[in-house]
This record gives C-alpha cells, structure tokens and sequence, in this order.
C-alpha cells in the first residue's frame, strides 16, 4: 500500500497533465481537479465525527494564538504545485517530472529542518544529507543529459517542476505542524484542499481578467483525466492508514519506489507526445532513489544514536 501510493502520486500526474493539454489551460485543469477532490472530502467531513473534532480543535488553536495563522495557507501551496503539474508535465512526461520533485523535496528539507519549520525545532544538517541533495540534483541532469540540445525541449520546465518539489516540501513541513494541533490528518487534507482550491480560483480570475486568457468546456473523455482529485483523497487515505504501520521513514522509501517506477511505467505504455523513454532517464530515476535510500539511512542512523 505504501508503494501504491507513489503510484498514485504519478497516476495524478498523468491524468491532470492530459486534462491541460486537452483544455488549453493549466491552471483550469488544476482548479477542476483541486475542486473534484475538496468535493469529495467535505462529503467525508460531514460523516465523519474526527474530521469535526480536528476542526474544532485547530480552531481553538487558531483563536489562542497557539499556531500562526499564516501556517494555515500551506494548502495555496498545494493548489500551486498542482498549477504548475498541470503546465510542466505535457512537456516533460511524468517519469522527468517525478524526478524534479522529489529532488526538489530533498534539496528543501536541508532549508526547512535546519530553521525548523515543521516546530520541532532545529536540526542539524547531516553530511549524509548533504550528499543525498547532490546525488538527486545530478540524477536530473542525467534525466534530461539526452534531451539538452534538442531545441524544442523545454529546461525550464524541469526547472519548474524541481520548484514544484521545492514548494512541496514546505507544504508538508506547515503541515506537519497544523497536524500537531488538528490530530487529524484528513482535517489537515480538507483545510489544504480549501486553500488550494481558493488559491486557484483567484489565479484562474486573474489570468482572465489580466491576460485575457479563456475557460473552455470540459473534453468528454477519456474519463481518465478526471481522477486527479480522486486519487489526491485516496493518496490521503492510504498515506494516514499506513504510516501508523511502517512508520515515515519506511512509508517514504517504499512511496518514493512506487512514484519513480509507477512513472516509468506510465510513460512507457500512456507517453505524452513527444515524451521517449530513454536510458538516461532509467539512470535518472535509479539515482533519485538512491539519493533518497541515503538520506533515509542518514535519519535513520540518527534515530538509533538516539
């Protein structure tokens, strides 16, 4: 189940980056799939007696100044990342756009645990970490080392999609912190899935209003591209299941493994226009996992010290 929510992760990929491509509009694309998935989780909300009791309690934490109130807007971020998916991966494929983020989310944790921004105070920046951080930044350039001279790639979109990492990782460090007073990961995922939804919406206004940029009716099919926000709320659900079980460090290695092979596969027998897989890639994708093994083993060796 672990791994399978790295699939999942990469499946969401997919489906969003088709769903912009067939509409014309990425930041549509990402407010359809953003809503689709806040839809389906105020339903479970409203069922759902620990949802309310994490709401209740986040707002009193909220009202006593226990949490900043600007922690709460980590989910824009979210709506964000989802924007710039949606424009990157029709260009790069979903195997090249697993590897910027999750090297991004690597390099960023070196920033966030070293000011301490989950509010578990600061932490030590390890050598281990250090080279885990490089090892996936050189797993990009391997990635794209084929594609660097054809003129119709586009670099700045693996440049993007290493930032969509980068704001990931600041993301799950807010809420990491909302979650020690909401108790209640799904209570974190509703309040993420407003802000990111209403984070859109307001860039989709200005993108009309400013650049004159249309909204076009929803393609028929295939019913494929819709399961963006679906599976962000299953991906919730598994994740909350099975970290209890395996704990993060482990949960994290297994989900990475699934996103990078779930990727490859995807690429493989769904690919973008465009999109080859390559051996350059195959290496790109072995060496982001292994970057991320070291830093793992680098927390994990910590713990035990300990």
């Amino acid at each position: 189940m672990a791994a399978a929510t790295g699939v999942l992760i990469a499946i969401q990929a997919r489906s969003n980056g088709q769903l912009s491509h067939l509409i014309n509009n990425s930041v549509e694309a990402a407010l359809i799939s953003f809503s689709s998935g806040l839809f389906i989780i105020t339903i479970i909300a409203f069922f759902s007696p620990s949802m309310k009791k994490g709401i209740k309690e986040l707002r009193t934490a909220v009202e006593q100044n226990q949490i900043p109130k600007w922690t709460l807007l980590a989910g824009a971020l979210g709506g964000t990342v989802i924007g710039m998916q949606t424009h990157v991966l029709p260009l790069i494929g979903v195997a090249v756009y697993s590897v910027g983020t999750i090297s991004g989310q690597t390099m960023i944790s070196l920033l966030v645990d070293r000011i301490g921004l989950t509010g578990g105070g600061k932490k030590e920046i390890s050598p281990r970490r250090i080279v885990a951080a490089v090892t996936t930044i050189l797993a990009v350039v391997i990635s794209v080392l084929d594609r660097l001279t054809v003129s119709h790639f586009q670099i700045f979109a693996v440049v993007l999609s290493i930032i969509s990492g980068c704001l990931i990782g600041v993301q799950r460090a807010l809420n990491g912190r909302i979650n020690q007073y909401s108790r209640q990961n799904f209570t974190t995922s509703l309040l993420n899935f407003i802000m990111g939804a209403g984070a859109l919406f307001l860039i989709l206004i200005f993108t009309m209003t400013v650049r004159h940029e249309k909204v076009y009716p929803l393609p028929s099919g295939p019913w494929w591209i819709y399961l963006g926000g679906v599976t962000g709320v299953i991906y919730i659900a598994f994740s909350a299941t099975v970290v209890q079980h395996l704990g993060v460090l482990t949960f994290t290695l297994f989900s990475v493994g699934g996103q990078l092979l779930g990727s490859l596969v995807i690429d493989l027998v769904s690919p973008i226009s465009g999109v080859h897989v390559t051996g350059y890639l195959v290496a790109g994708i072995l060496m982001t996992y292994i970057g991320v093994i070291v830093g793992g083993q680098s927390r994990l060796f910590r713990r035990k010290l300990k």
